[in-house]
């Protein structure tokens, strides 16, 4: 279903994507090296790296799916935000002192100093093929959003969005990404805020409480709490939460560069609790927003179309009927804003993954300061058409957040499980790990694909929920790593 916007709502899109392609412009000049380029200098202020990370939390995953999955469902992503405090706890007690004292810029180097060079260079790759699904996913989200109010179908919307996402990200490299980043986020707050307040004021206000109909279907709840892996229980959320959290704060490029470009390890530390102080509010905010819609559409006082299919919809579509002119172009410039804000950032650690991991260890050729940054730049318009291309193909999606959260697993696991290795420093031969991720690859390639299955084969199936496939593969690679440890001490023993 389409809506026309009005003038002034075009005017406020069009201007907001002309100033962040002027802030590109700006750091142009700045990014003249392929240091700058990556970690500005290490001259970012700890609050703006803070937000910055807090927005590679939020995209318009959260501002659009988050509410549809309340809508749909329930609060269980709550549970997801929530196990991310004392993961960053750990993080900023034993994780960043160390990468601060390394210099690590590539967290994945960090793999090559303890379990060798085929760990750093199979986890590298596994991020940057997660990296394509984040942008994916993200661009699909925004420009679902925008076809609503466009005469444009979404392939040609989610081009324009992500080439203008590409352009500012290569000329102004972390530096635009960060400071791009805290004027989105503000935008972003700021337009969810409203979004609170004026659903608050329509299921409130009304004669009959409209919100009694959410509590009377359970929507708060955080959902069920059998012990399950089975179904999307409590204990599968917060297995989820704890294994995503600790890979995104520990062996995710996506976060950690955000680290690097402040200029001490107390900067760092505090960078990430602001980063947590403000996502956690957000979270419940968006699951808010997605009950109260839910409150709002229940057929007493409004109804929601019959076109709308999709939990991922029905914000859009409040957005498109409730809202007036003027608010309705700063929505939407907000909710873009949350899908740049992370499309940025993945962009520019994907080239830097790739600059570091790869053509720093391959090239032959001397270091130039022109042909490090021609590298830079091209790798990221190279990614930004990757998650374009698979942009498109995720029209067909059912739920966006469902299937973000199922890629996070199946290329999360195993960098995940390499991590915990080299954090505890478990000693094992390359062919023993490798032996390992092809086993947590199986694994994947199990929980993934094989559902479903006819009866005669049934004993074989996978009937884990999705979502923790990679926190299954994540154990299967510990367990026989440390089985292959155990045998390599025996072995000396005797020997």
């Amino acid at each position: 279903m389409n809506f026309e916007l009005q003038a002034v709502d075009l005017l406020i899109i069009l201007v907001y994507a002309l100033i962040l392609l002027g802030m590109g412009f700006f750091f142009l000049k700045r990014s003249k090296s392929s240091e700058q380029f990556m970690i500005a200098g290490r001259s970012i202020p700890a609050w703006a790296a803070g937000i910055a990370v807090m927005s590679t939390y939020t995209s318009s995953i959260s501002y659009i799916a988050v509410p549809g999955k309340a809508f749909e469902d329930n609060w269980h992503p709550l549970i997801f935000a929530l196990t991310a405090i004392p993961v960053a706890w750990f993080v900023t007690q034993y994780v960043i002192p160390h990468y601060r004292k390394h210099h690590i810029i590539s967290v994945y180097s960090y793999l090559e100093e303890n379990i060798g060079s085929w760990g750093r260079y199979y986890a590298a790759f596994s991020f940057l093929l997660f990296m394509v699904g984040r942008v994916a996913v993200i661009l699909y989200l925004s420009s679902l959003l925008l076809t609503s109010f466009v005469p444009v179908d979404i392939g040609t919307v989610i081009i324009i969005v992500g080439g203008i996402t590409i352009l500012y990200t290569l000329m102004g490299g972390i530096e635009a990404v960060i400071w791009t980043d805290v004027m989105q986020s503000i935008i972003m707050i700021i337009g969810i805020l409203f979004a609170m307040y004026l659903l608050s004021t329509e299921v409130f206000v009304q004669p009959e409480n409209l919100m009694q109909h959410a509590f009377d279907r359970h929507k708060f709840s955080l959902g069920d709490s059998h012990f399950s892996f089975s179904n999307r229980t409590i204990w599968v959320m917060i297995i989820y939460g704890l294994t995503e959290n600790v890979r995104n704060l520990i062996a995710d490029q996506n976060y950690t560069q955000k680290y690097s470009t402040v200029a001490t390890e107390r900067e760092a530390k505090k960078s990430v609790w602001i980063a947590m102080l403000i996502y956690l509010p957000l979270t419940a905010i968006f699951l808010y927003i997605g009950t109260a819609l839910f409150s709002f559409y229940d057929g007493t006082l409004h109804v929601l179309d019959p076109s709308i299919t999709k939990g991922d919809e029905v914000f859009p579509y409040f957005i498109a009927t409730e809202l007036p002119t003027g608010i309705k172009g700063l929505m939407i410039a907000a909710i873009m804003a949350a899908s740049m804000s992370t499309i940025d950032s993945a962009l520019n650690s994907s080239a830097t993954v790739a600059f570091i991991d790869f053509y720093k260890k391959f090239s032959k050729a001397g270091d130039s300061k022109n042909r490090d940054l021609v590298f830079l730049r091209g790798t990221t318009i190279f990614w930004g058409i990757l998650g374009i291309s698979f942009a498109l193909w995720m029209i067909r999606a059912q739920s966006a957040l469902d299937v973000w959260w199922q890629i996070s697993g199946i290329f999360g696991g195993g960098i995940l499980g390499l991590f915990i290795l080299a954090l505890y420093k478990v000693k094992i031969s390359k062919a023993q790990g490798m032996v390992s991720v092809a086993f947590s690859i199986l694994i994947i390639i199990w929980g993934t694909f094989l559902r479903d299955l006819p009866r005669a084969y049934s004993w074989f199936e996978c009937t884990i929920d999705p979502i923790i496939i990679g926190a299954t593969a994540t154990l299967g690679l510990v367990v026989l790593a440390l089985a292959f440890a155990l045998a390599n001490r025996s072995n000396r023993t005797v020997t």
